[in-house]
C-alpha cells in the first residue's frame, strides 16, 4: 500500500485550539514605540538580578541544577515556605500545562471563568479534556456559578486571582467558599501572577489555603513585578503529592541556569519590589481618573493593567487602537476574551502613561 498521501495527524481536539496570541510589540512606521500590551514591568528587573547574570556565560556548557535548589530556597525564604513544596517552571505557563497533563484525561472536565486567562482552555483541551466556561458577574469570578458547573467529570478548576484581562479579584472568603464546595478529588488552581500588586485587606494569594489542604495549588510568575519575562520563570506551591506527580513528568531541566540565579536575586530584592508597587499604585489611580474624565469606563483594577471600555464613547475600541498605534502606543485588543469594545493597557512609564491619556483626549475630540 502506498503511503504517499498518509501523514501524521494530531490527536482529536488539538486543531480545534485557537493558538494563543501574545500582545503586539510593534507599531509599523513609528519611531518610538511604547509596548503596553503584555503587562510587563515599566521599571525593568532588579539591578541585583542583572548583576547576578554577569557570569552566566562562563559555563554555558553545563546543565543547570535540575531541581533549581537556589531558586526554590530563595522563594521559600521570602515566603516562609518549605522548599519541598515548591516547583520551578519555564514560566507559570509551563506549570499550568503540567497540571493539566497530570490530572486530566479524555472525558474529564476543567472549569474556567468566562473572561479567564486563555491558556487554561488551551491546556485543558491539549490534555484531551473538555473546558467548561462559567459566566462571570460584573467581570468577576462567580463562585456560585462555578460550583453549579461541577459534575462527576470535573477534575480541575482554574481561578486567576487577580484575573487577566479584567483586573478584578476574588476576596479570600469567596475563594475559601469555592474550595469548600469542591469535592476532594477536584484540584483548585489559584493563578496568582499579579498577587504582588494587590493592596486589598481581603485578598490572599493562596498560600494559606494550599498549606491547609491537599487539593489546592498556587502558581506565581517572575514575568510581572520582577521584570524577568524574557527569562521565563514561574513557581508553584502545592501539596507534596501534587509536586511529586509534576516532578515525574516535567522536563528534567525545565528552569534554565540564568533564570535560577536571576530569579533568586530578584525575589530577595524587596526594595525594588516596593518601588514597583509604589509606581503602580500611583499610576493605577491616575489612569483610572484620567480615563473616566474622558467618559470611558474602567473595570476597577488591582493588578498592573486596566480594562478600558469604549461602550459609552462615540468611537470604538478598534478605532482607538488604530489611533494609538499610529502614535506608538501599543495596547491589547481583548476581543478573544469576550470584550469586543475594550482595550487592556499595562501601567507603563510616566512618559507612556501621560502619552496615552493625551492621545485618547485628542482621539475623542477633547484636546
Amino acid at each position: 500500500m502506498s503511503s504517499a498521501r498518509v501523514k501524521p495527524s494530531p490527536k482529536a481536539g488539538v486543531m480545534d485550539i485557537a493558538a494563543y496570541v501574545p500582545g503586539r510589540e510593534t507599531a509599523p512606521g513609528v519611531e518610538r514605540v511604547y509596548k503596553l500590551s503584555a503587562n510587563e514591568s515599566p521599571l525593568g528587573p532588579s539591578p541585583k538580578a542583572v548583576e547576578a547574570l554577569a557570569g552566566i556565560t562562563d559555563h554555558l556548557e553545563i546543565y543547570p541544577d535540575g531541581a533549581a535548589h537556589v531558586l526554590r530556597d530563595a522563594v521559600a525564604e521570602v515566603h516562609g515556605l518549605n522548599p519541598a513544596n515548591i516547583l520551578g517552571g519555564n514560566g507559570s505557563d509551563d506549570l499550568l500545562a503540567l497540571l493539566c497533563q497530570a490530572y486530566l484525561s479524555p472525558g474529564d472536565e476543567g472549569i474556567v471563568s468566562e473572561h479567564g486567562f486563555l491558556v487554561y482552555k488551551i491546556q485543558i483541551t491539549g490534555a484531551g479534556a473538555t473546558p467548561v466556561t462559567v459566566p462571570e458577574a460584573d467581570c468577576t469570578v462567580d463562585v456560585d456559578a462555578m460550583l453549579a458547573a461541577v459534575t462527576e467529570r470535573t477534575k480541575i478548576v482554574f481561578i486567576a486571582n487577580p484575573n487577566n484581562p479584567t483586573g478584578t479579584y476574588l476576596p479570600v472568603e469567596e475563594v475559601r467558599r469555592l474550595h469548600a464546595g469542591l469535592p476532594g478529588n477536584v484540584l483548585l488552581v489559584l493563578d496568582a501572577a499579579y498577587a504582588e500588586y494587590v493592596r486589598r485587606n481581603d485578598y490572599e494569594s493562596g498560600i494559606e489555603l494550599v498549606s491547609a489542604n491537599e487539593n489546592v495549588v498556587m502558581t506565581r510568575t517572575f514575568s510581572k513585578i520582577y521584570g524577568l519575562a524574557a527569562l521565563r520563570i514561574g513557581w508553584l506551591y502545592g501539596p507534596a503529592a501534587v509536586v511529586d506527580a509534576l516532578n515525574r513528568i516535567r522536563g528534567p531541566f525545565n528552569v534554565n541556569a540564568a533564570a535560577i540565579i536571576a530569579g533568586a536575586a530578584a525575589i530577595r530584592d524587596r526594595d525594588h519590589v516596593e518601588r514597583a508597587i509604589a509606581h503602580n499604585q500611583l499610576w493605577l489611580s491616575r489612569l483610572v481618573e484620567g480615563f473616566e474624565a474622558l467618559g470611558l469606563r474602567v473595570t476597577p483594577p488591582v493588578g498592573n493593567f486596566l480594562l478600558i471600555h469604549f461602550d459609552g464613547a462615540a468611537k470604538t475600541a478598534a478605532e482607538a487602537d488604530d489611533f494609538l498605534t499610529g502614535r506608538g502606543f501599543v495596547l491589547r485588543r481583548v476581543k478573544a476574551y469576550g470584550f469586543d469594545n475594550a482595550l487592556r493597557m499595562s501601567v507603563g512609564t510616566e512618559e507612556a502613561n501621560e502619552g496615552v491619556l493625551a492621545a485618547l483626549k485628542e482621539f475623542l475630540g477633547q484636546a
